[in-house]
C-alpha cells in the first residue's frame, strides 16, 4: 500500500488532494458523476454565479484553437438563489468541499453575493474579477488594483468564508495585482484566468465567436500561467491555486514546483472527463518515484 499522501490544507480547508476543478469547466459537479472520483478531488469550484439568472452570450460560444479553446459563454447560470436552494443540497452528497465562483457588475453585488453564500455547504468563495465594472466605464475589476481591492474588501466584510481572488493575466504586472490582493485581505489567490483572444472564419470573413472575442484556455496558455504563478509566489505569502493548460500530472507537477499549493483542472475536463482521476493517480506515482511521501514536499522546489 502506498505511503504517499496527497492530503493537504488550503486556506484553512482540509483537502483530500491538491487537485481542484476550474470554474466553468466542471459544471456543478453533477455533470461528471459518471467520470470523476470525488474522493480524489480537493474541491469542486462550481461555475460562475451571479445575483440574477443569466442566459449568456448569443451565437457561437466555444471554438477550438491550436492547442486550446476560446469561450465566450457569458456567465450563463441559474442565479445564486437557485444554487443555494436547489443545487447545493444535491451536490453536498459528494462530501467534497464546494467553492463558489462569483461575478458581479458592481462592488456592492460582490458583497451581496458573499453574504448570501456565507452558509453551510460552501467552504470558500472565489472572486471572478475579469467582469466589467459598470460604474467605471466597463473596465474589468481585475486590471486595476484599487477596483480589485474594493471587491475583496466588500466580500470579506460580508462573509466568514475564505475569499480567493482569481487573478486576470490581462495586466501589465501580475505580481503587483497579487500584492494588492494580499494587502486588501484576500485569503488566497488563483491564477490564471483566461487570456483574451479571437478567431476568424476566412470563408465568411467574420469572427467565429458571437461575442467576437473570448477567453483562451488550454495548453497554449500554460507557459504564461506557469511564469505568472512563479512570479506571484515570489511576491506574496498567500496560498496559490495554479491553473492554465494543465492536461496531465506532469503539467500539474510543474505548477507545484513553481509554487502553487493546489492546482485547478479546466480545459482538460472537456477533452477527457476523467482527467482529474488520471492526474491524481499519476501524481502519486511521481511522488513514489521521487521517494517523497507528502505533496507539500514538492511545492516551491524549483531550482534556479
Amino acid at each position: 500500500m502506498s505511503s504517499v499522501s496527497l492530503k493537504t490544507e488550503f486556506a484553512g480547508i482540509k483537502l483530500n488532494s491538491p487537485i481542484m476543478t476550474a470554474s466553468g469547466t466542471f459544471g456543478f459537479g453533477e455533470e461528471f458523476e459518471d467520470f470523476a472520483d470525488f474522493s480524489t478531488l480537493g474541491a469542486i469550484v462550481v461555475k460562475g454565479t451571479t445575483l440574477e439568472p443569466r442566459n449568456g452570450n448569443r451565437g457561437i460560444r466555444i471554438a477550438e484553437t491550436p492547442a486550446g479553446m476560446l469561450n465566450c459563454i457569458g456567465l450563463e447560470n441559474p442565479g445564486v438563489q437557485f444554487l443555494v436552494n436547489e443545487i447545493l443540497p444535491r451536490i453536498g452528497k459528494y462530501n467534497c468541499p464546494i467553492i463558489v465562483n462569483i461575478s458581479g457588475n458592481t462592488v456592492e453585488e460582490y458583497g451581496e453575493l458573499a453574504k448570501i453564500l456565507d452558509i453551510d455547504g460552501v467552504k470558500a468563495i472565489e472572486l471572478n474579477v475579469s467582469c466589467p465594472n459598470v460604474k467605471e466605464g466597463g473596465i474589468a475589476f481585475g486590471v486595476e488594483p484599487k477596483s480589485m481591492a474594493a471587491v475583496i474588501k466588500a466580500a470579506k466584510k460580508n462573509t466568514g468564508k475564505p475569499v480567493i481572488i482569481k487573478l486576470s493575466p490581462n495586466v501589465t504586472d501580475i505580481a503587483v495585482m497579487a500584492k494588492a490582493a494580499e494587502n486588501a485581505g484576500a485569503d488566497a489567490v488563483s491564477l490564471i484566468n483566461t487570456l483574451i483572444g479571437m478567431a476568424i472564419d476566412i470563408n465568411t470573413c467574420k469572427p467565429v465567436l458571437g461575442n467576437i472575442t473570448g477567453g483562451l484556455s488550454g495548453p497554449a496558455v500554460k507557459p504564461v500561467a506557469l511564469r505568472m504563478v512563479w512570479q506571484v509566489r515570489k511576491a506574496i505569502s498567500l496560498p496559490i491555486i495554479g491553473m492554465g493548460g494543465i492536461m496531465n500530472a506532469q503539467d500539474a507537477i510543474e505548477f507545484f514546483l513553481a509554487g502553487a499549493d493546489a492546482v485547478a483542472i479546466g480545459t482538460a475536463n472537456f477533452v477527457e472527463p476523467d482527467s482529474t482521476v488520471k492526474i491524481y493517480r499519476d501524481l502519486k506515482k511521481y511522488l513514489e518515484q521521487k521517494n517523497l511521501t507528502d505533496i507539500r514536499d514538492l511545492i516551491g522546489k524549483l531550482r534556479t
